[in-house]
């Protein structure tokens, strides 16, 4: 394989995985959030999907343009930009992109945060001015396209409903099939294979599920908790699951247990609970091992010998 083929197909190959996590990493930034209050919250999600649109446009201009004559530093130099209008607009010049106002509007919306927005903080004189990449998004989501109120006053705050999710992915979802798209046609004509991905990394999701939120993964969620309650199998993993005496989490905060398997960010709320209540077991190592054995492929007898530990009853302090 020449040397420009084997940068079009492995190197380009390596973008298109990291560009597919970029988005996934956004929409899961994007799926957590539960308000659009916080403004660190929004910057991680506007900077991850506008870090993984742009690679995946600087793939598909690669696949486009590059032919053996060009002149390689001009080519290269030509993709230093964070402009997604430009790169896009690039793309479409020589190949059908099918999107609308609102697909140019949010890349319009990422071009001027990745331009700006995201660097005005550390400016002296916007002090009074610290919160721009919000308020764009806010903008663009409630007043321009689903024209819908916003408040955020106490106990009346605009709270991030499954509707704005599956808004805001089909938006990025419509614009990245696109591009894929494109990357495999252009695969196809150049006999190479960098649309080719890992069934089970973040890139496939994006790319070969064209899925484009998080529902699905937190009805599963909610369905695996219900069948880990419920089970009745005896399967090893299982059985350490049910000879493990439980820590003493307080009863009324089950929703909240809950939410800690939908959203990690919970987790930090509970933790310290946690921590308080691993002063009460004897022997916490022991304990964390036992933990550590219930996400094992393979289980020997040994593994499920709890003769030194058990209690009366049969449990694990």
């Amino acid at each position: 394989m020449e040397e420009v083929d084997f940068w079009k197909n492995f190197n380009m190959g390596i973008e298109l995985n990291i560009a597919g996590a970029f988005i996934y990493d956004g929409l899961l930034a994007f799926d957590e959030m539960e308000t659009f209050y916080h403004e660190y919250e929004v910057f991680d999600f506007l900077y991850n999907i506008a870090v993984g649109l742009e690679r995946l446009e600087k793939i598909a201009i690669t696949l486009i343009e590059h032919y053996s004559s060009i002149n390689q530093d001009e080519f290269e130099k030509s993709l230093i930009t964070h402009n997604h209008i430009d790169l896009f607009k690039r793309i479409e010049q020589k190949r059908k992109i099918d999107v609308g106002s609102t697909h140019y509007k949010f890349l319009t919306l990422l071009t001027s945060f990745y331009k700006s927005m995201r660097y005005d903080r550390y400016s002296l004189k916007e002090v009074r001015n610290y919160d721009k990449e919000k308020r764009a998004l806010i903008n663009y989501i409630f007043d321009e396209e689903l024209k819908i109120p916003y408040s955020e006053e106490m106990f009346q705050i605009t709270t991030n409903e499954d509707k704005i999710k599956k808004f805001i992915g089909k938006v990025i979802g419509k614009i990245s099939n696109q591009l894929y798209d494109i990357i495999c046609e252009e695969c196809s004509r150049l006999n190479i294979y960098t649309y080719e991905l890992e069934y089970d990394s973040k890139a496939a999701k994006i790319f070969l599920s064209k899925k484009y939120n998080f529902l699905d993964e937190r009805d599963l969620v909610k369905e695996l908790l219900i069948y880990l309650v419920n089970a009745e199998n005896e399967s090893p993993n299982m059985e350490i699951i049910k000879n493990i005496k439980p820590l003493d989490f307080d009863q009324a905060l089950t929703k909240d247990y809950i939410q800690c398997f939908l959203n990690k960010l919970k987790c930090q709320e509970v933790i310290d609970e946690a921590e308080s209540l691993y002063q009460d077991v004897e022997n916490k190592t022991e304990r964390i091992e036992l933990l550590n054995l219930i996400t094992t492929d393979i289980l020997t007898p040994d593994d499920l010998d709890y003769e030194d530990g058990n209690n009366e009853d049969g449990s694990i302090e």
